[in-house]
């Protein structure tokens, strides 16, 4: 798929955020062997992955090949331990707030991938998190952010199979399947859309301490809300269908 969507977008960059799930090679290698150099990952580091320190440069009349790798670093959980003093302040925008993190950043070998990547420690109160990315360019603050915007993604998973009901399917026609997931996304699409032109943000129903957003199921109502509405028939009138049918009309016509 996304080898596809490259092919309309040839001269731009393209940068893939995923969970550590797809952040090895088998979805690495395939995408970057056809797209080449403007493809880019940005995933989250298993925490038993192994990494290693960039290799030296070579001496002058230095005998062998080139090294591929340098010191072994250790895995990730054990470079955490170590980093987490040299940690520091970054303000980012998560969820919607200005927030401050403490990340460490360092770029290192990933044999997964085979190449060079930017690892971020992320550093929470009790817990924390590496990022990594191969786009040796994108700053701490980009990573942390571009990372974080992928939940996202997952709250739209929520939206189109619990709210629109994509996951309740009755088809067993793989063409209907696509079809009633398409219908579902242009319905998720437009809700947002109304959402967007409203002048003022709808009122949470189900009050959460420390949200003051509301969320997709607010939107829902007023939609549903204003469909219920009797002026509602005039922008979108009834559908009534003719009691006339047109084949017995022009039949009875011949006969007259």
């Amino acid at each position: 798929m996304l080898i596809a969507i490259a092919e309309h977008f040839s001269t731009a960059p393209i940068l893939t955020v995923t969970d550590s799930w797809f952040g090895n090679n088998g979805l690495w290698k395939p995408v970057y062997k056809a797209i080449g150099s403007q493809f880019n990952i940005l995933s989250r580091l298993r925490c038993n992955n192994v990494l290693y320190d960039r290799p030296e440069k070579r001496k002058p009349k230095q005998r062998g090949r080139n090294k591929k790798y340098g010191q072994r670093l250790g895995a990730a959980t054990d470079m955490a331990k170590k980093v987490q003093q040299k940690a520091r302040s970054y303000t980012v925008n998560l969820y919607g707030k200005q927030r401050e993190v403490r990340a460490y950043s360092r770029v290192v070998m990933l044999k997964t991938l085979k190449r060079p990547v930017q690892v971020v420690w992320v550093f929470r109160r009790t817990q924390w998190i590496a990022l990594f990315t191969t786009d040796l360019s994108l700053s701490v603050t980009q990573i942390i952010e571009y990372y974080g915007a992928r939940w996202k993604i997952e709250s739209g998973f929520k939206e189109l199979k619990q709210d629109i009901g994509s996951q309740k399917s009755q088809c067993r026609n793989a063409q209907a399947v696509t079809n009633h997931l398409n219908f579902c996304m242009m319905a998720t699409t437009l809700t947002w859309i109304y959402a967007d032109r409203l002048k003022t943000d709808p009122e949470r129903r189900h009050k959460v301490k420390g949200r003051a957003s509301f969320a997709f199921s607010d939107i829902r109502r007023i939609i549903a809300e204003a469909a219920l509405d009797p002026d509602f028939e005039r922008v979108c009138p009834k559908y009534s269908s003719s009691p006339v049918n047109s084949v017995v009309a022009v039949l009875l016509r011949m006969v007259a």
